[in-house]
């Protein structure tokens, strides 16, 4: 019988060879396959679900359908999509807030995170007849181009750089000790090389038939040198470590409903819980109590019934309070300024003239962009106008049972901007401490996300990190990233009314030391956009060499 690629058969010939229904449709088969598996890998890789080890293989079904030569319409429209729902599932805790923001942000962030796959399309099939240091290259060159992607988010549109991917191993901290020298970029970096190198040898065995010596890949083989190196880090730097207490922290947090918050009429109420949690707290004796962010319902700056409120209580407590509220600078005035802070109010001396300004604000949040243009749109925060930004990092000595300490404050979302941290530590912050208000977002996985981020501060960074949330996460990391203490009910939930004392420990090896992150900065970024350039310069210069093709069958027109 003749082949079904006979040209001399005509299409409705009886007795012509049929594909089968598989492959006839494989082209639909990869794309459903595809997109369900990168939505279900991203969303499971990432908190608040306990699967961070997803993270290693969230891309390999898409990479292994790049080596297949799908069209560049098939697997751009799949793999957009597939972004577009798995962030708009992760952060789909923003419909508390806003419909909207969230319909607009998660594919906009997946379409960011989606560029990345248009290089794995064009990279990917050139790969399997190149030398072995092209290849090699090339795998380096497209983990690196993740990095310069993430980096981007930190600063363009204002910034947005939630949930990089080497928040995913937020609890597994081998993993994270690279961000010391690298940044939270070359965590990401390793994750992104592992996926590339096991896809690579999973090909050469499936697809190249290769065995014996022959199946050796030197793309898996970059992948596990990466993977291993945090581990040297590890051994060299987390053992042997001298803890010494560095104070007792009090985290105060009182879970108040955002839907009050605002509310003139439930002001005294509020105040009065923030009393009650403040003074039981100050029973354990801590060195200092913190509240969270913007806690107080009017501003403690600006309003001298609650200035002198926070004052009478640091007194009768007899402990100094870091907390967060408001600060409104010629109050009345035409250049009436408010400024969204942290404050000092010590027992003997009250309310600090000086405190920390937040330098990122949330837009729409605590500010309208191009409010000539869009000054039509409402802010979610019911407050006055928009706040400005605080001008530097503004550290705060906070007396602690060793004396001053160098406190580096950050507000809200702050910790998620590795630059922010680090000006921090290089103003000489000894601890860091994250005021925050998750309460606009239910209780779901924001949180936990959140949680993440200051992780990957600690390790950077080589500090403490103290969070105190009005709803949760509430605890501290140390430098490694461990989590030592969070606030949890009897029921093991993070969101709930109360406060505790935690005594938080260092590594004295660290007290006056910069890690090579903080000293350097981004030069890993740097250095990521040469290779990623050199990566693409190699591929293109050195065509591989032609080989013989096999016929076409309708399944590898995918």
């Amino acid at each position: 019988m003749a082949s079904f690629s006979d040209p001399n058969i005509l299409p409705d010939d009886p007795y012509a060879e049929r594909p089968s229904f598989r492959r006839r449709y494989a082209a639909w088969f990869w794309s459903a396959g595809v997109f369900i598996a990168t939505v279900v890998l991203t969303v499971l890789s990432f908190p608040p679900y306990p699967t961070p080890e997803f993270a290693y293989a969230f891309a390999a079904p898409a990479i292994f359908w790049a080596y297949l030569k799908p069209s560049f319409r098939r697997y751009a429209l799949t793999l957009f999509a597939a972004q577009a729902v798995a962030w708009t599932l992760l952060l789909g805790w923003l419909h508390h807030v806003t419909w909207a923001g969230l319909l607009l942000l998660g594919p906009l962030v997946g379409a960011w995170v989606g560029v990345w796959y248009l290089a794995v399309w064009w990279t990917m099939p050139r790969l399997p007849a190149h030398a072995p240091l092209t290849r090699v290259a090339a795998i380096a060159g497209l983990a690196a181009l993740w990095v310069v992607i993430e980096w981007s988010r930190t600063w363009l549109l204002g910034g947005f750089s939630w949930l990089p991917l080497a928040a995913s191993q937020w609890q597994r901290n081998i993993n994270l000790q690279v961000a010391a020298y690298t940044g939270a970029y070359g965590v990401s970096f390793i994750l992104i090389a592992f996926n590339l190198g096991i896809t690579a040898y999973c090909h050469r065995l499936l697809k190249e038939k290769q065995f014996g010596l022959r199946k050796r890949s030197p793309e898996f083989m970059l992948a596990l040198l990466v993977l291993i190196f945090p581990s040297f880090i590890l051994l060299t730097e987390v053992y042997n470590q001298q803890r010494r207490e560095l104070g007792r922290f009090s985290l105060v947090q009182p879970y108040v409903p955002q839907t009050l918050k605002w509310d003139a009429t439930e002001g005294p109420g509020i105040v009065k819980s923030l009393e009650e949690l403040t003074l039981n707290a100050a029973l354990d004796r801590p060195d200092v109590i913190l509240w969270p962010e913007a806690v107080t319902p009017w501003a403690v700056r600006g309003e001298a019934t609650m200035r002198s409120f926070v004052e009478s209580l640091s007194a009768r407590a007899n402990v100094p309070m870091l907390l967060g509220s408001i600060a409104v600078e010629s109050a009345g005035a035409v250049d009436e300024t408010w400024y969204n802070g942290v404050f000092l109010v010590t027992s003997r001396e009250g309310l600090q003239p000086d405190y920390y300004a937040k330098r990122k604000l949330v837009p729409f949040g605590e500010f309208v962009p191009l409010r000539p243009v869009l000054g039509w749109l409402d802010k979610f925060v019911e407050v006055g106008g928009d706040f400005e930004t605080g001008e530097d990092s503004h550290p705060l000595l906070v007396p602690l049972r060793r004396g001053l300490t160098v406190v580096g404050p950050l507000i809200c979302f702050e910790d998620i901007f590795p630059q922010l941290a680090r000006a921090s530590t290089l103003a000489g912050a000894e601890v860091l401490t994250v005021h925050t208000n998750n309460g606009w977002f239910g209780e779901g996985g924001a949180a936990y996300q959140h949680a993440a981020h200051s992780a990957l501060r600690a390790v950077e960074t080589r500090r403490p990190v103290v969070r105190v949330g009005n709803g949760g996460w509430s605890g501290w990391f140390d430098e490694y990233g461990n989590v030592r203490e969070v606030m949890t009910d009897a029921g093991g939930s993070i969101y709930f009314r109360g406060a505790k004392m935690m005594t938080v420990t260092r590594d004295e090896r660290w007290a006056g030391r910069e890690s090579v992150y903080v000293r350097y900065g981004d030069w890993f970024v740097l250095a990521c956009l040469g290779l990623a350039s050199l990566g693409f310069f190699l591929v293109r210069r050195d065509p591989p060499p032609p080989v013989v093709e096999k016929p076409e069958s309708p399944a590898a027109a995918v």
